[in-house]
């Protein structure tokens, strides 16, 4: 599993640094891990576990644990004199949050209104497995609060689903889908391409699949094999091609093609919605630097320029708050500087598109480095000619080399 970042050793009672400065204006979001996984994907390392690693760990009992690192942020914040703000979105991720009870779900929500309160128009967001849940399980978490699900699809090819060890079957989707927009949620499904071995004419199948859902939001992530990793093993001893960086490139053309044609409109990199509305207002605020209190193992959380990352496995986590500790590992608070780089690496991401201002105040600007990007047809002129750099499609597939660049 991916190792978290370097940072220094967070301090056992939570409290945020004493000369923290708080930004009311600054939006206040949740994000809740749920660790568990029925069977690990061979190209997953996220931190999750399936029953037979938790050591002790119940997931019958992870929602009182959850419950728990509520009350301590609500404590933590009050304590530091943090701005008191309601939540205006709260996602479950994982792992698979669907894994838990529908009123286990229900219960965290509960608990992060009862201590922050939810905003009115909150957009609340759960992700799921098409295999484990069903019409009332949606209606459950549709009457407990949720607003949005997001269905892991990743492709409509049985043999490419297999590939991942993804074990719903392709059909399962079109059903769960329906379900949830018959309750009232709003609906998204991820995709992902370039799996070892998937065609163009696959790819394209799955691409017309998901757009026949008629769904708010499609995701689509080009695979990334991930250092040891099931997948990784296989590719190492030869038994899966290694993919293929160029062809990956021709799979993200033709989703974007496809999509846009569908009505769908890129608003991040990876992301398309049929409408403004239907974006995911919390994957903006990470992107737009938002203030958000993570929950669960290996959870990450930012607030007001200090991050931080909870131990990994449910078991020491778990521990830390029976305790009374804050299950944090290490945080880090970063500089001015520090946060202008990253609303650059974030922000160009966007459709929206990077201010130049923040090019500006962060000493990055340079009128011929911008010609340059406009002229290597990296950035949309007419955008840059307002103020703001906006990813062409060519720029959208080199956006770590337009970063580099404008950081270097």
């Amino acid at each position: 599993m991916a190792q978290l970042p370097e940072g220094d050793p967070a301090p056992s009672d939570g409290l945020l640094p004493a000369d923290t400065e708080f930004d009311p204006s600054r939006t206040f979001h949740s994000y809740v891990h749920v660790p568990f996984c029925r069977v690990r994907c061979g190209y997953c390392d996220f931190n999750t576990y399936t029953a037979t690693e938790l050591r002790g760990v119940s997931q019958e009992t992870f929602a009182a644990q959850l419950a728990a690192e509520v009350d301590f942020s609500v404590a933590v914040l009050e304590a530091s004199e943090a701005p008191a703000r309601k939540l205006e979105s709260v996602f479950f991720g994982g792992g698979t949050p669907t894994q838990l009870p529908a009123q286990d779900l229900i219960g965290i929500l509960a608990k992060l209104d009862q201590g922050f309160g939810i905003a009115d128009g909150a957009e609340v967001t759960t992700e799921a497995n098409p295999d484990n849940v069903d019409l009332e399980y949606l209606k459950m978490l549709r009457d407990g609060g949720f607003t949005r699900v997001s269905f892991g699809m990743q492709s409509a090819i049985p043999a490419v689903l297999a590939t991942l060890d993804r074990t719903h079957n392709p059909e399962r989707v079109s059903q769960v889908v329906a379900w949830a927009k018959e309750v009232g949620l709003q609906t998204s499904v991820d995709l992902i391409y370039g799996s070892p071995n998937e065609t163009l004419d696959q790819w394209r199948a799955s691409i017309d699949a998901a757009i026949a859902l008629e769904t708010d939001h499609i995701s689509a992530y080009s695979l990334i094999v991930e250092p040891g990793t099931k997948m990784a093993r296989l590719i190492e001893s030869g038994k899966l091609p290694q993919p293929d960086e160029d062809e990956q490139a021709v799979k993200y053309e033709m989703a974007s093609e496809v999509f846009a044609t569908a009505g769908f409109q890129w608003y991040e990199l990876s992301n398309w919605a049929k409408s403004e509305s239907a974006r995911s207002r919390h994957n903006i605020s990470y992107w737009s630097g938002a203030d958000w209190w993570g929950y669960g193992p290996g959870a990450h959380s930012h607030i007001a320029g200090v991050r931080w990352w909870n131990v990994k496995h449910p078991a020491p986590y778990t521990q830390a708050l029976a305790e009374g500790r804050s299950p944090a590992l290490v945080r880090e608070v970063l500089t001015k500087q520090s946060q202008l780089e990253e609303q650059i690496l974030l922000r160009i991401r966007m459709r929206d598109g990077l201010p130049v201002e923040t090019l500006r105040q962060a000493e990055a600007f340079d009128a011929g480095l911008v010609a340059g990007l406009i002229a290597d047809g990296l950035v949309e002129p007419g955008g840059a000619l307002r103020g703001v750099l906006v990813l062409t499609l060519q720029g959208r597939l080199l956006a770590d080399m337009v970063v580099s660049r404008l950081l270097r």
